[in-house]
């Protein structure tokens, strides 16, 4: 018997020695030793994500009841600045494994997402239902006219106030129960739901046997299919995937319209198909459970609460907005629609436009109408060619340098790292970027971080930023080619990353691209203007092969196509935004399902059949996963500001020093800070007009429609 309990007591203390050598182990739970501070890749497996959260939440805790404990009376340092800086470790571990579960993920990953959601959940309410650190807060709030506070210290001070009332501080007992569980079924629902469309998506793949199925298809897009159908043991075969880099060139390329029909019917239906993996109840569950919420904390809808701190303020601008752009979007859509059944008359198609005919035809009457073939336009631009020319852009406009860094830890091999410096040779931050589509990746594009700026003791503690996109791969011997699509692409998240890099605020929650939905895209697509400047072209713009610049015959055709198929463009844009904005600004719980529900609100504004929203609801990850519910609208928005902000380069010169230092100090550096339509107006010296963007998208017929946009 005491033999038993001396082995028992044996493998006890070496279960309790090996779980603490494996917290000992656990990079999280120290400095990060590496260059820059940046996360050590090389270390983190997945076994250390679920303690160091656990442990996070845990601190964070005993630091908030610190605070909310305090004897002494509350002031701005004791209470806001505290609870600002509380929560280091969990702000640490949550920023890698976020991101990885979006950029690199596995099923190890994901169901530790599943297992924490709750947990985070559960923290966030226990902060911000804290009432004892609610009474801190509000008696600092009620007596600010008497701080003194910097207007930074100002603005963090009405945010973290902002913060408590709309989650919930000032609810019942009862009332607060009742948003807790809210919460933790929102916070699950939207991981299932993005985890559902990227199942979907790694699920489908389109196998041609018969070389004859790829006529129209580009070499290029060819090899690809190849590769990807030698990877999964397919040799002999060409398999096309949900990627964007493969179904959008099949359907702009492909003369199979049977094909075309059958990629574009599993693109449009992923997470609809009545599996495992279908989102049509998740959806509606969501709007409802948002808007319920939204209810409980007083406000009509979850659009009237979510866009209570935009620029836009309310649902009714929001509106107002996108209705003045549908109707001559809609009108612009129509005449393209007309063309497209011509050809396609002309073909022999007797059938109606069908939305995957659209890029189809559209390519085909780009190339007739302005000698305009899209293959002809690739070889200018290969991946390495374009980041060089968003970098001398960037150092043209901002003076600020890029040195690539090979011996920092990275998270996928694919992925480059740089140090990004003043043209003084100061640090500013650093970036990761990660650029072609794999299975462990979400589709689409975006930027985030792996540590945001704020001051430390008065230093600048500088920020580590990442893009991460889906771009076509390289094939054969080819480097990457990008379509001008993904040119663009590539410039708006680097003007994301920009605002994330180049921020210089005291405080974290403020800094960078912490600031409304309507006001973050307009350092993004600001970018996107420069790409497509003659002058800029000529900079990066250069065939692969030869090293030539591209022609001035060739830049002619892409300006005068410039505002070919807008009317498309803008009408599936503006229909998703509807869409969005009709599941928020529901005042009662939504009875019927996703797909009879989305019907009727693109019957309601008159969207044609050839056309259906940029995102459906069962793949609208924007809006139900994203961060970007009720304010999907933000990029139409943004492009007002954005197309206005760069009338001040384009009427003036396109490097104008300063321009771009006004941009850089009262934008790209100030964060959340102050109010985004005063920093606008500081840049600008006025308020937005409408008038460059309906121009820009050739849109701009009809007098009337050339407003103000108040903020």
């Amino acid at each position: 018997m005491k033999k038993n309990i001396f082995i028992l007591l044996t493998i006890s203390n070496l279960l309790s020695m090996n779980a603490q050598d494996s917290q000992n182990m656990n990079p999280f739970f120290k400095p990060y030793e590496t260059p820059f501070e940046v996360p050590p890749f090389h270390l983190i497996k997945n076994e250390h994500f679920l303690p160091a959260i656990k442990k996070g939440i845990e601190q964070q805790q005993r630091e908030i009841e610190a605070i909310a404990s305090n004897t002494a009376y509350p002031s701005f340092i004791n209470t806001i600045e505290a609870l600002e800086n509380s929560g280091e470790l969990l702000s640490n571990v949550n920023q890698v494994f976020g991101n990885l579960n979006s950029a690199n993920t596995n099923d190890e990953i994901q169901k530790i997402a599943r297992e924490t959601s709750p947990m985070l959940s559960a923290n966030n309410d226990n902060i911000y239902l804290n009432d004892k650190l609610f009474d801190r807060v509000k008696t600092i709030w009620d007596e600010k006219s008497t701080l003194s506070l910097t207007p930074e210290q100002d603005k963090l001070l009405e945010k973290t106030y902002k913060r408590f009332v709309r989650s919930g501080a000032n609810l019942s007992t009862s009332d607060k129960a009742k948003l807790r569980k809210l919460n933790a079924e929102i916070s699950l629902l939207q991981l299932n739901y993005g985890q559902n469309i990227l199942a979907e998506t790694n699920n489908y793949q389109l196998v041609i046997a018969d070389k004859r199925d790829l006529a129209g298809l580009p070499q290029e897009l060819i090899t690809a299919a190849a590769e990807e159908a030698t990877a999964k043991k397919l040799s002999g075969k060409w398999v096309f995937t949900l990627a964007n880099s493969s179904v959008m060139p099949f359907l702009q390329y492909s003369a199979n319209r049977k094909l075309r029909e059958q990629i574009w019917n599993a693109y449009q239906s992923r997470s609809n198909q009545n599996n495992e993996f279908d989102n049509k109840e998740n959806a509606v569950k969501l709007a409802n459970l948002r808007g319920e919420r939204a209810r409980l904390i007083g406000y009509d809808s979850h659009a009237a609460f979510g866009l209570e701190e935009s620029m836009a303020k309310n649902p009714e601008n929001v509106n107002k907005l996108l209705t003045d752009l549908w109707e001559p979007a809609l009108e612009k859509a129509k005449i393209e629609v007309a063309d497209i059944q011509k050809m396609m008359s002309a073909d022999g198609v007797k059938d109606n436009v069908k939305p995957y005919d659209w890029r189809y035809y559209t390519e085909k009457i780009r190339k007739q109408r302005f000698d305009l073939d899209e293959q002809e336009l690739k070889p200018y631009f290969s991946l390495d060619n374009v980041r060089e020319g968003v970098f001398m852009v960037t150092e043209k406009l901002y003076g600020l340098k890029f040195k690539q860094l090979q011996d920092v830890p990275k998270y996928h091999d694919e992925v480059s790292v740089w140090e990004v410096t003043e043209a003084d040779g100061k640090h500013v931050g650093v970036l990761y970027m990660d650029f072609f589509p794999r299975a462990s990746k979400r589709g689409g594009a975006w930027m985030t971080s792996y540590r945001t700026q704020k001051m430390v003791e008065k230093e600048r503690k500088a920020p580590v930023i990442s893009i991460v996109c889906n771009f076509s791969k390289p094939t054969g011997n080819a480097p990457a080619l990008l379509t001008f699509d993904e040119v663009t692409t590539f410039f708006h998240e680097f003007g994301h990353a920009l605002h994330g890099l180049l921020s210089n605020v005291t405080y974290k929650s403020l800094a960078g691209t912490s600031v409304s939905r309507d006001f973050v895209e307009l350092p993004s697509q600001i970018m996107e203007n420069w790409a497509a400047e003659p002058e800029v072209l000529k900079m990066y713009a250069k065939h692969y092969q030869t090293g030539k610049i591209i022609p001035d015959e060739l830049i002619k055709k892409m300006q005068n196509a410039g505002t070919f198929d807008q009317g498309f463009a803008t009408v599936e844009y503006l229909a998703a935004s509807f869409l969005d904005m009709d599941y928020h600004s529901q005042k009662k719980p939504i009875t019927i399902d996703a797909n009879t529900f989305e019907k009727n609100s693109m019957q309601k504004i008159g969207l044609i059949d050839a056309i259906i929203p940029r995102y459906r609801s069962t793949y609208f990850q924007h809006i139900f996963s994203g961060g970007y519910s009720a304010g999907y609208y933000s990029y139409i928005w943004s492009g007002v500001l954005d197309t206005d902000a760069f009338e001040a380069f384009k009427t003036t010169d396109l490097f104008s020093q300063e321009n771009a230092k006004m941009f850089r100090e009262n934008i790209l550096e100030k964060g959340g800070t102050e109010d985004p339509m005063v920093l606008y107006k500081k840049f600008r010296g006025q308020e937005p007009s409408v008038e460059p963007l309906l121009r820009k998208r050739g849109l701009d017929q009809k007098p009337e429609n050339l407003k103000k946009i108040k903020g």
